[in-house]
């Protein structure tokens, strides 16, 4: 799978698991409309893919993503704004460099960024829409859109503080500093480190795929939905989302190849339930 958009991102789908790369090496994977466009478009495919159980997504080259092409700061330089045309929304998103990120969160299978090089800016925030963040520990991240006096607005502003707690992810905004992947993970912005994130990613979206795909997917959806909801209706959607799994085809091989102690197989979704 690849987008027909200047190969700007590139997605093979092997054994469950969507290998998605940014590739525009020459420029650290700088985004610009089209590679806008082809992450929200390769988002949608996957979205609707049944095959898929885990997503990785990674640069190719030095970097993950270097933030927001220069080309693109100098449009911005008069005061308008680049050339960027908004597709349907997605969710709440409806400017494309929100939905370039928010696309992820709503796939509803899990997502591994796996960041080594640079993730600034805009770059950073392709990093937060995903579920999970493998980072190397030299690899280095910035809130950067205060260097050009700019605010995060591909949804950082209400992803960042989750992660992170409020007053972190003010310091982090209001300075534009840079950490390495070490404290990215002491401050909850990247959930481990890895000599290669690329292939501590791949391990993970196989062990991941290798679950009960209706069950990894009815978690994300809990889970996405905590802090959101009131406890009252997180419980009673805990109690239903338990209610359509127990008896399944897939629930039931999961305990059936525990006691035999093998691999379980599971059926992937249909394309209905995707």
């Amino acid at each position: 799978m690849t987008d027909p958009a200047g190969q700007r991102v590139r997605c093979t789908v092997t054994d469950g698991v969507a290998d998605v790369l940014l590739n525009r090496p020459a420029k650290l994977n700088a985004l610009d409309p089209a590679m806008f466009s082809a992450l929200v478009e390769t988002g949608l495919r996957l979205r609707a893919d049944p095959r898929v159980r885990a997503v990785v997504l990674h640069g190719d080259g030095r970097g993950f993503c270097a933030g927001l092409d220069f080309e693109s700061f100098k449009a911005m330089s008069g005061g308008g704004a680049p050339d960027h045309p908004a597709a349907e929304p997605i969710g709440p998103a409806k400017a494309l460099g929100q939905q370039a990120v928010h696309v992820w969160r709503e796939l509803p299978v899990p997502v591994i960024a796996a960041v080594h090089g640079v993730a600034f800016g805009g770059g950073l925030q392709v990093a937060l829409g995903a579920d999970l963040r493998v980072v190397a520990a030299d690899a280095r991240l910035s809130v950067m859109e205060i260097k050009w006096g700019l605010i995060p607005d591909m949804t950082g502003t209400q992803v960042l503080p989750e992660l992170v707690g409020r007053d972190v992810a003010k310091e982090l905004t209001f300075t534009g500093r840079e950490v390495d992947g070490r404290e990215a993970v002491s401050l909850g912005l990247a959930t481990k480190l890895a000599d290669d994130p690329a292939a501590a990613a791949r391990v993970l979206a196989a062990e991941i795929a290798g679950k009960n795909p209706h069950a990894v997917r009815r978690a994300k959806e809990l889970l996405d939905a905590a802090g959101q909801v009131s406890l009252e209706e997180g419980f009673a959607a805990e109690q239903r989302a338990l209610g359509a799994l127990l008896g399944t085809p897939n629930q039931t091989e999961a305990v059936q190849a525990v006691f035999a102690g093998r691999a379980p197989e599971f059926a992937d979704p249909e394309a209905a339930d995707a």
